[in-house]
């Protein structure tokens, strides 16, 4: 059974061999966890893949930077988008070569410059003149994307505000960096994340196909990579997302550029929100004014941070039916801030039940903190 609740999706089961396979994994483990499969990871990829076949896919390494899911794409193939020397670190570590990723971040340090041609990476993302010079010292080593701005009104998280240009700058830009003998190879954008519709990607695709041939008519290099960032939602309300529908309209804007540009995407979330599922148990509860309030071991300080940082509610799958009460589901930390889910309706539940969330691979365990010094979820792959 399903319920949505205060825009949160609520799952009810008394499935026994479910549960008995979660507690095996907490008695193994202990509680809470972060349970990756690399099956559903792979099934995802290439769900992708096969909606964007003309589109060399580059995971967003900041979505979830974990050495499990860094080989799973190395061995799908797939290429990583970086924008930090940890994360950097984190793939020399696994021995992923340089040359597979691109570094997306459209400021930096001149030491990060240097460290990353070091790693062997060669694709720069700038978006203003100043960044631009950064880059003149290794002319000779870099290609650059331009990144340009496009905000969008559905997606969750504006990821235009902060970074990229607009087309009368990019105009500007691109002509200054071949005077400074810099090689712009085409342009970048990213129109938000989780995305309601693919209609910002069209019209992204479509203002940046018309500036890059005008630029062409005038440049001695051609702007011939296009990079369409992310936005692929994951399917946060359970109610089976059609991926191939939502790049139906991105692969037709597509077709509409030269057959030889080079085209590439930096999806993170879709990729990886479904391939983990977290654990945590109920330690504690109690009824206060009529509520009954409920006590895991993780929260929003941990693996649920991404209510906080991503403006997302994930699915809750819960061990029981029958029925329901006023309830809350509150984290393990001393803060009032610390709530899982409220104004939601449960069945009375018991101190030792576990609470299982779903779709949580993306931006949770990556922006967790240590608040409390309470330990980590312990991440395991099945």
């Amino acid at each position: 059974m399903i319920a949505p609740s205060t825009n949160r999706t609520i799952t009810y089961t008394t499935d026994a061999s479910q549960q008995q396979d979660y507690a095996a994994l907490v008695e193994k483990h202990g509680s809470p966890l972060l349970v990756y499969s690399a099956d559903i990871l792979k099934r995802q990829y290439q769900s992708l893949n096969n909606a964007l076949p003309d589109v060399d896919i580059y995971y967003a390494v900041k979505a979830h930077p974990n050495a499990a899911i860094i080989n799973t794409i190395d061995e799908l193939g797939g290429g990583f988008d970086i924008a930090s020397a940890g994360e950097m670190d984190l793939l020399l570590e696994q021995k992923i070569s340089g040359r597979r990723t691109i570094h997306t971040h459209p400021i930096k340090k001149d030491q990060e410059i240097r460290d990353a041609l070091r790693f062997g990476a060669t694709t720069f993302v700038v978006d203003n003149i100043d960044e631009l010079k950064k880059l003149i010292p290794y002319k000779s080593r870099v290609g650059i994307l331009l990144r340009l701005s496009f905000r969008s009104k559905n997606a969750k998280i504006d990821l235009s505000k902060k970074f990229g240009c607009d087309l009368l700058e990019a105009e500007e830009i691109t002509l200054e960096a071949e005077k400074l003998g810099l090689h712009i190879k085409g342009f970048s954008f990213h129109v938000g994340s989780q995305c309601e519709s693919p209609s910002k990607h069209v019209e992204a695709i479509e203002a940046c196909h018309q500036l890059m041939l005008k630029l062409n008519n005038i440049l001695k290099q051609p702007l011939s990579t296009l990079d369409i960032g992310g936005g692929f939602p994951a399917d946060y309300s359970l109610s089976g997302f059609d991926i191939d529908a939502f790049c139906q309209p991105i692969n037709d804007a597509l077709q509409k550029l030269p057959r030889d540009w080079h085209l590439l995407a930096e999806p993170g979330r879709y990729l990886v929100a479904p391939s983990v599922t977290s654990i945590t148990t109920i330690s504690g509860k109690s009824l206060r004014h009529g509520i009954r309030w409920y006590y895991l071991d993780d929260g929003v300080y941990g693996s649920y941070s991404g209510q906080i940082f991503d403006h997302t509610n994930y699915p809750l799958q819960i061990p029981r039916t029958g029925e329901t009460y006023p309830s809350i589901i509150a984290g393990p930390t001393c803060d009032s801030i610390d709530i899982v889910a409220e104004d939601i309706a449960l069945p009375e539940l018991q101190i030792g039940d576990l609470i299982i969330g779903l779709q949580m691979g993306a931006y949770t365990a990556a922006t967790k903190t240590r608040f409390n010094s309470l330990p980590d979820a312990k991440f395991i792959s099945i």
